[in-house]
């Protein structure tokens, strides 16, 4: 992974083998900071796992494993309350057939690259805490 900061704003180039989430938590602690919205992605990705959440709150899960496109990528970064950097993404993937496949991301690993477009929002407070009955932690504003 290599970032350059311009103000606020952030520009991640992710290499093959990284995995998004894992990377982008990484980067929240090496840059020092607690909350970040993910305005855009692109790049190529495998072992795409993904999903959407159903009407009784549980995750529903979906695999693509092979290589495909990394069309869209947004969501955000806030801390939990324990202070650990935490990622909520949302994606959409072209396969090689031009089909889509779109929802929350579990877990996106780099194929080729992923070029990655961050704001950080030095003044807001955000924190993931656990929500009833709900596998997702939900976004606290203080």
């Amino acid at each position: 992974m290599e970032w350059v900061r311009s103000g606020e704003d952030l520009f991640v180039r992710l290499d093959p083998n990284e995995e998004i989430h894992t990377s982008l938590q990484s980067l929240a602690d090496e840059a020092g900071f607690d909350a970040a919205a993910i305005t855009s992605g692109i790049g190529r990705t495998r072992e795409n796992k993904y999903g959407y959440m159903n009407e009784e709150g549980v995750y529903q899960h979906r695999f693509l494993e092979t290589p495909s496109e990394l069309v869209s990528l947004s969501g955000n970064i806030a801390r939990t309350q324990e202070g650990k950097a935490f990622t909520h993404i949302h994606c959409c993937w072209s396969d090689d057939d031009n089909n889509v496949h779109a929802g929350h991301m579990f877990q996106a690993t780099v194929h080729v690259v992923a070029e990655l477009h961050l704001r950080i929002l030095s003044k807001a407070i955000m924190t993931r805490c656990p929500l009833a009955d709900m596998e997702l932690l939900g976004l606290q504003f203080s």
